[in-house]
């Protein structure tokens, strides 16, 4: 019944059955999802029901799949009533010998039914990624359905127990690898497009690495993967590091791995972290079978930086630049040569001041603006280098004016600077970035 999944769920969105949502059908769901929550009848039984509702999803357009997740949503959470009567007894019983039943009577009456409906569809054939893909439909109804946040929060505490590091298999990816797989990576690379089948081999190159993190129940799905870059020196620039024509680097002599691309796979999948444990497990293999390495950094983008300069355009004053935010990205300015580098020497301390200064809003207000300086400095990487022009692409100008940034993993300090980070919000920089930062 439930064969083919996850292809049903990619291929049906937008051929559904249901024009509008009536009485009657969503009568019906009621009933089927009472039962589901129930599991009469026994596990083969539950499994049955569950695999059935899980088809009725797939086969509902856009429309019906949101008033699907709104009726879990709202009508399959705990009962006050019985949550009530627990924390009373609970109550009456502190002290006594009957605490400890009490407690755990508490306990059964939180537990809603919409958490024994996802468990139920966790244990069919593909139910793993069929709750993953079914949250990522969830979120974006989200933005704008506030109704959806209590399923959001349970589906999300669910994942992240299921998706639990210890779990997880590394695994490294090579050309010879399956071509269903591969044809992922080209799907699923968030960062720098792979362009080409040629292009992917030279990144699968004997001076490259990639590896990524699977989930045993999801064998062919990648969760998050990083691609890695054997040298003998700290990368400035992307398109050079990508260069399809350039010789193959003897990664006997490198001393530096670079990781210039790491990319999450699964929207559904959002706020279940496990980026930092995959580039620890990674420095590990890499120590292992290249006993020279001593150097680990990235070469990573600055996805924020042209958002917080086209809000703050005081910020292009005070560096001294002329241009506004549309005329840099634009990049004419890079064919005047002495232009260029008094425009590139400025870009570098403003991108320091936005990797240093400028703040999120969320939280206790020390995390810093940018997503990816969140990511490498809460791994305990330090901010180590700006390369202006670093990324010249479309992309990269239009989101950075072309900056990137090197972070080095110092595998002797990445403990302390995690600790201070999270205690404090102190970002652990070189001196040059620490220098650039004080410019006015």
């Amino acid at each position: 019944m439930v064969e083919g999944l996850v292809r049903r769920w990619r291929s049906i969105v937008g051929a559904g059955n249901t024009a509008g949502v009536g009485p009657k059908r969503l009568d019906e769901w009621r009933r089927q999802l009472a039962e589901c929550a129930e599991a009469r009848g026994g596990e083969v039984s539950a499994r049955s029901r569950a695999a059935a509702l899980a088809q009725t999803c797939l086969e509902l357009d856009d429309t019906g799949r949101h008033a699907f997740l709104r009726l879990i949503s709202l009508e399959f959470g705990p009962s006050p009533a019985r949550v009530a009567e627990a924390h009373a007894a609970y109550q009456e019983a502190v002290g006594t010998e009957r605490q400890w039943d009490a407690e755990a009577e508490l306990r059964a009456s939180l537990r809603s039914a919409r958490i024994r409906i996802l468990t139920q569809f966790n244990a069919i054939p593909q139910g793993v990624k069929f709750l993953v893909d079914l949250r990522a439909d969830l979120l974006r109804y989200l933005d704008t359905d506030p109704d959806l946040a209590p399923l959001d929060r349970e589906l999300e505490s669910r994942l992240a127990a299921w998706f639990d590091i210890g779990f997880l298999e590394l695994q490294r990816i090579t050309w010879n690898s399956s071509a269903m797989l591969l044809e992922k990576l080209i799907q699923y690379e968030a960062v720098h497009e792979i362009r080409s089948w040629t292009d992917l081999k030279d990144r699968l190159d004997s001076d490259r690495r990639l590896y990524a993190f699977f989930h045993p129940r999801m064998p062919m799905e990648p969760l998050i993967f990083v691609e890695v870059a054997l040298t003998d020196h700290l990368a400035d620039s992307i398109q050079a590091l990508l260069d399809e024509d350039a010789p193959v680097f003897d990664s006997r002599r490198a001393d530096t791995a670079i990781f210039y691309s790491i990319s999450n796979t699964q929207a559904g999948l959002r706020g279940v972290s496990f980026g930092n444990f995959l580039l620890k497990r990674v420095i590990d293999d890499l120590q292992r079978d290249f006993p020279k390495l001593r150097h680990f950094a990235t070469l990573s983008p600055m996805p924020g930086f042209a958002s917080w300069v086209r809000k703050n355009p005081q910020e292009l004053i005070a560096a001294g630049i002329e241009l506004d935010a549309a005329q840099l990205a634009a990049g004419e300015w890079r064919q005047d040569a002495a232009a260029a580098r008094k425009i590139n020497a400025s870009l570098a301390q403003l991108a320091a001041r936005y990797l240093t200064l400028a703040k999120a809003s969320r939280g206790d207000g020390r995390q810093p603006l940018d997503p990816v300086a969140r990511f490498h400095l809460g791994n305990g990487a330090r901010l180590e280098r700006i390369n202006p022009l670093g990324d010249a692409s479309a992309k990269g100008m239009k989101q950075s004016f072309g900056v990137m940034v090197n972070y080095l993993y110092d595998v002797d300090v990445l403990e302390n600077n995690v600790e201070s980070f999270a205690r404090e919000g102190t970002i652990a920089m070189s001196a040059a970035i620490r220098r650039q930062a004080r410019q006015p």
